[in-house]
């Protein structure tokens, strides 16, 4: 079911959908496939929205930043320096994280409207980024379909191809409170990740994954998050075909649960520090599906270079439960 949500300076209209199934409802806009709520029930059968978002599409236009529940491309994280090398040509980015490129420029995946039609439980939006956009070499076709299963779990699917060599690296930006509001630091976390990729302090990787063995980032038994992340956890199983659990985010106190499945082999963790406006830092924790920042420039790293004839997949599942 689809409904105008609301309408661009250009009077391009945005539209909202919402799927519901199995006792949650998720609403997804056309700009900027955005998953604007999640409402799912906790352990007593209260539903609360347990994304960050907005009521309304000014609230998105008027605070981009954070990408709240956005789907993020071309490239999801940083590129160091805004440029990276590709084929004997360097391809120059928008810095908009300066030095680096972040989230796919200025004008990412995340601030277009994309074409969306319906499909069983769900909605599939498609779009085509033009060869230069932000940078980034090749025509590049995508579609990305949001689904809902019969458990009621968020299913992500990406696909893209290209008509020159490229890179694509895409995954979805949304910030979870599984209490429906306050500070989500006290959640408890399980990643099953024993590496992660150190960083400098513009948060590019600075050598080989390390351990997380005796750190901060050792998320392989379930403990509260606490603050302060910003980092790549690489996943023990590595890129797989099909989606394999690698997480999951507890609330003690509302019960809900949130478990992560995907084909990708890292997850950014991100305890949303830097939120501001009607939301404080700390609010949600950001579960980024996606391969390794700075890829493109880092050939010992999975790649993410997509040729001609080629068709770059990934898929993630997000599942809604609860425990007494």
């Amino acid at each position: 079911m689809s409904e105008l949500f609301g309408t661009l300076s250009d009077g391009t209209e945005v539209h909202r959908w919402t799927l519901e199934r199995a006792g949650t409802r998720v609403r997804v806009l056309s700009y900027g496939g955005i998953v604007q709520s999640a409402e799912v029930p906790d352990r007593d059968g209260r539903t609360a929205d347990v994304v960050l978002g907005f009521a309304g599409l000014d609230g998105y236009l008027e605070n981009p930043g954070p990408y709240f529940g956005a789907l993020v491309g071309r490239y999801a994280n940083r590129i160091a320096h805004a440029r990276f090398p590709l084929d004997g040509v360097t391809y120059a980015l928008e810095p908009n994280n300066a030095p680096n490129s972040l989230h796919g420029g200025a004008r990412g995946f995340d601030k277009r409207v994309w074409e969306a039609t319906a499909v069983e439980h769900g909605v599939r939006l498609t779009r085509v980024s033009p060869h230069g956009e932000e940078g980034f070499p090749g025509q590049l076709a995508v579609a990305v379909t949001y689904t809902l299963d019969e458990s009621g779990a968020l299913h992500i699917s990406y696909e893209a191809v290209t008509d020159a060599p490229t890179v694509v690296n895409l995954t979805n930006h949304s910030y979870f409170n599984l209490a429906g509001s306050g500070h989500a630091g006290g959640h408890e976390l399980r990643i099953a990740a024993s590496r992660y990729t150190p960083v400098d302090g513009d948060l590019i990787p600075t050598g080989d994954p390390a351990d997380v063995s005796g750190t901060r980032f050792d998320f392989r038994a379930a403990r509260k998050v606490g603050s302060g992340y910003d980092h790549n956890l690489v996943l023990d199983k590595g890129v797989t075909e099909t989606p394999v659990e690698i997480a999951e985010l507890y609330d003690p106190a509302s019960g809900r649960t949130l478990t992560v499945a995907t084909t990708e082999p890292g997850i950014q963790l991100y305890t949303a520090e830097h939120l501001t406006g009607p939301f404080a830092p700390g609010d949600g924790v950001a579960l980024e599906t996606q391969h390794f920042p700075d890829s493109p420039n880092r050939p010992d790293f999975p790649s993410t270079r997509l040729d001609p004839g080629r068709t770059y997949r990934s898929a993630t599942v997000y599942g809604f439960g609860v425990r007494d």
